[in-house]
């Protein structure tokens, strides 16, 4: 399959997923700045969630501009990958909502380690799929620094189950802050800047 399609529609529906995100912000209660300081654990979850759709979405571009072809492993791997993260919306709310709320920190954090694993998943294919691309391969996407913030997850699972029940919330945003830094990385590096 030509990656062309397939970008734009995975382009569109992250694109959905963002305004849909942003609708469920609900309004201040009044129109004061003290009213919007309130909602600032909702404002913290968009963040992240926004982030992590972004980081998705940019990461795409920039494979999909090596890449001509791509096989049915990788259009399903997406297609997972593309259900969990149509979640998200969902799962921010609620945490937004109760960030000392254990099953909605365990949900939230599981829709982000998901996502990562369904997203190494279809990178791993996207390489099979294409052997001989030398750009793909310069690009170095299975480089193992991208591991260290699924570890960043994983240790928020273990602060909230033991210690800090807001522990999956605050390592979503440090694993997403990493997941960015880490990518900005090797791109430069790939980039001889």
């Amino acid at each position: 399959m030509e990656t062309t399609r397939f970008e734009t529609f995975f382009d569109a529906i992250i694109a959905i997923i963002i305004t849909v995100l942003v609708l469920k912000i609900p309004q201040p209660t009044t129109p004061t700045i003290g009213a919007i300081l309130q909602l600032n654990t909702v404002f913290i979850a968009y963040s992240i969630s926004f982030l992590t759709l972004y980081n998705l979405w940019y990461a795409n571009h920039n494979l999909f501009q090596v890449i001509d072809t791509i096989d049915n492993s990788v259009v399903w791997r997406y297609g997972v990958m593309t259900f969990i993260i149509s979640l998200l919306p969902y799962f921010t709310l609620w945490l937004a909502y109760d960030i000392h709320s254990v099953p909605a920190e365990t949900m939230f954090g599981l829709i982000f380690i998901l996502t990562h694993i369904f997203n190494r998943l279809a990178m791993q294919a996207i390489y099979k799929s294409n052997p001989y691309n030398k750009q793909l391969i310069e690009l170095d996407f299975n480089s193992n620094i991208q591991s260290i913030p699924l570890c960043v997850l994983i240790i928020g699972f273990i602060l909230t189950y033991t210690v800090y029940t807001p522990g999956i919330y605050i390592c979503c945003l440090i694993a997403v802050l990493l997941w960015v830094f880490f990518d900005r990385i090797i791109r430069r590096g790939n980039n001889g800047n």
